[in-house]
């Protein structure tokens, strides 16, 4: 019982508090000579883990964000300053535009703060491309961002927003305290231009991550008990849930070790590697770009540092050379294909 108490007193602590696992102690974990995920994949598919065409450009804008949520990968918060020039931005629209690629997904921190952000959308949106813009709500309540329902609306983006549980105290103790109200008023502000309706110009995706050091329940069932509970406690809609395996890197593997659970949870998502999961892997079709250029198989590579085979940047990519790599792997890509696998859209089977 006391280390249950222990690890409840510490899950209900001030988000982002915790001081961040040095990237030197968590590379070696990744880049020793034992690849136990690269040989579960082996074993299953009989080769290694290569990506197909990029369907999808996924641009990690920056660390900067209004919020220090306990789970982030990216380790974002208000005192980062990492953030994309312009002359990266139109590198990435370049490549969206030469190879033909039909989604340009922007994430962060909080990609709205970054100034290049909106001429990005519509810029992609021109090109004929989907937009989708990872948003964490709470940020339209920043200044000069109380419009971004309508620039959103206006440009059809398919916003994706973390929400992790339906109930208030749940989330801020993941998110912070205070931020499960304001995220409601600003998916009321989305609802009011047309989001959570059906429209498929109007998508709103809420995004559950498990607020403590479990496997996510099954996303259909939890997506009918956000929707039955969010309209009748506060009458708000939407119009997908995606659930997401919380990946033990950076400031989520900070409050692991801490709470002494580390081991126990990587264990988990290990026991529970699913190798019909594998041919839906988000890094066989998405390009990961970070905020400096860099290449990556996909955003929690990114966060790591290890780079995409050949190591190339957005100045000087060849898409048809990258086609049919090898994606890099370490224990970290447990939680992709645990249990129902995990994406940025969600379960995967």
């Amino acid at each position: 019982m006391a280390r249950r108490r222990d690890r409840q007193s510490a899950a209900s602590g001030k988000a982002g508090e915790d001081e961040e696992i040095p990237l030197s102690v968590q590379l070696p974990v990744l880049r020793g000579g034992d690849d136990r995920f690269a040989r579960r994949v082996k074993s299953a598919r009989g080769a290694v883990l290569r990506a197909g065409p990029v369907s999808t450009l996924q641009v990690n804008v920056g660390k900067v964000c209004n919020q220090a949520c306990k789970h982030c990968h990216v380790d974002a918060g208000p005192a980062r300053t990492e953030a994309i020039d312009e002359r990266t931005a139109r590198a990435c629209l370049d490549v969206l535009e030469r190879g033909r690629i039909g989604t340009l997904d922007l994430t962060g921190g909080a990609p709205e703060l970054n100034a290049n952000c909106r001429w990005m959308v519509e810029r992609a949106r021109a090109l004929g491309a989907k937009v989708i813009v990872r948003h964490n709500l709470t940020v339209q309540f920043e200044p000069g961002q109380s419009d971004l329902p309508e620039f959103f609306a206006a440009n059809d983006v398919e916003v994706v927003s973390s929400l992790p549980h339906f109930d208030a105290s749940a989330a801020d103790r993941q998110r912070g305290a205070g931020v499960f109200d304001k995220s409601i008023e600003a998916i009321r502000r989305l609802n009011a231009v047309g989001y959570g309706f059906g429209d498929p110009a109007r998508v709103l995706a809420l995004v559950h991550n498990p607020v403590g050091a479990f496997l996510p329940g099954s996303q259909r069932a939890l997506e009918a008990q956000y929707r039955d509970e969010l309209d009748r406690r506060h009458g708000v809609r939407f119009d997908a849930l995606y659930v997401i395996t919380n990946m033990s890197i950076r400031r989520f593997k900070s409050w692991l070790e801490r709470t002494g659970q580390r081991e126990e949870y990587e264990q988990a998502l290990e026991d529970a590697f699913n190798p019909s999961t594998i041919d839906s892997l988000m890094c066989k079709s998405t390009l990961s770009v970070s905020w400096d250029g860099g290449l990556y198989d996909c955003d929690f590579n990114q966060m790591l540092e290890l780079r995409a085979e050949g190591a190339p940047t957005i100045f000087d990519v060849d898409l048809e050379a990258l086609e049919g790599r090898r994606i890099a792997t370490g224990d970290h890509c447990f939680g992709c294909t645990a249990g129902s696998g995990s994406s940025c859209g969600g379960q995967l089977t």
